[in-house]
């Protein structure tokens, strides 16, 4: 006798890179898939803007260049010949007077970036379009029963008997599923599960997590006498100035971020609480503060993006890991599971690993 295989109703709570991942990967083996994302816009850190000629990454600027992950992805969505590699993996340190060389893999570990020893230095790949191009290249090929949901928030998950419920506060509705995929951000899981599992999503509240400014900008490229020869600098901790930490020379660092003529610079942030919400002219003032401190160019910046992150950043030690494996520990066998790199570890390759992972199952 032929089985036919059930289609199972699976929910997915998070459209960032591993979210996404989940749905494809579940819609391919034939689930019938739900995929919420709160903001509204799908693909989480992974932003760009372009316009007139400029490819503005808004988050992450790149993965690491080891990533099998990654280059997996791209090849098996067709864009494997977008990927491109850094133009140098020279970077300068300002000391407060002069910029310096660093050795390589310096500056990623003067900027505390969670990345694995054996990647630094050895600096990132990108997209020639900008990242936002694989989130879009996914989105594209998701056959249409997937159902995403932009802009709809999940208030929390309920058991009922071997099924979850999802409920949505606005509009106000419960809808049952066979599985259901976490793929936010930590806080935002401890939300969703405390009702049911208690102090093991409650503790997932105490994660320490970091927020993050950056601002783009803009020059006419003889405007900085500086050749920009490298990936940019980073700032010594006594050389801060309204909390500077590193800029990247985005148009040396990566082939076709700006027209002929033009130098784009990022300029990264580590805000305080009471700074982050201040508006774009603030924190482009204060970009452009920091670059003439350090590159003295003789005009302003002809235009800037913006982007802040607020407690997106999770910090990796043994008590948030200690809090994942316990949530995961509760989980077991409840058909639910986390997905991303608010559980498994920082960055777009541990993140595409993660769902991989949480999407592996078989009925």
């Amino acid at each position: 006798m032929l089985r036919v295989k059930r289609v199972a109703r699976v929910a997915v709570i998070g459209g960032g890179i591993a979210g996404l991942r989940v749905a494809q990967l579940r819609a391919r083996a034939g689930d019938e898939v739900t995929l919420w994302e709160a903001s509204g816009a799908l693909g989480g850190q992974l932003q760009t803007a372009r316009a007139d000629g400029y490819v503005v990454e808004l988050g992450a600027e790149g993965f690491v260049a080891s990533s099998q992950a990654m280059g997996a992805l791209a090849d098996e969505l067709g864009i494997g010949s977008s990927v491109i590699g850094q133009l140098t993996l020279e970077s300068l340190g300002f000391d407060g007077s002069e910029l310096v060389a660093l050795a390589p893999g310096q500056a990623a570990q003067f900027l505390g970036f969670q990345v694995p020893r054996r990647d630094l230095g050895k600096g990132i790949r990108a997209f020639s379009n900008g990242m936002s191009e694989v989130v879009e290249t996914i989105v594209r090929a998701l056959p249409p029963h997937v159902d995403l949901r932009v802009g709809e928030a999940v208030e929390r998950l309920t058991r009922a008997g071997a099924l979850w419920q999802v409920a949505t506060p606005t509009p106000t509705r419960t809808l049952e599923f066979d599985r259901v995929v976490v793929a936010t951000g930590a806080r935002a899981a401890s939300t969703l599960l405390e009702s049911e599992l208690g102090a093991p999503a409650r503790e997932l509240a105490l994660a320490e997590l970091v927020s993050s400014v950056t601002v783009s900008l803009a020059y006419e490229r003889r405007a900085i006498a500086h050749p920009l020869e490298g990936t940019g600098f980073v700032v010594a901790e006594s050389a801060t100035l309204d909390g500077l930490r590193a800029c990247t020379f985005s148009s040396s660092k990566l082939t076709g971020r700006s027209p002929p003529g033009k130098a784009l610079l990022r300029a990264f942030f580590r805000p305080k609480d009471e700074d982050i919400d201040l508006d774009d002219d603030a924190w482009s003032a204060r970009a452009e503060r920091g670059i003439a401190r350090v590159l003295s160019p003789s005009a302003g910046a002809e235009r800037t993006w913006v982007s802040r992150w607020r407690a997106a950043l999770p910090v990796f030690d043994a008590a948030h890991e200690a809090r994942v494996a316990a949530l995961e520990s509760a989980l077991a066998g409840s058909r639910v599971t986390l997905a991303g790199a608010a559980f498994h570890g920082s960055g777009i390759d541990a993140a595409l690993r993660s769902a991989e992972r949480s999407a592996a199952w078989s009925e």
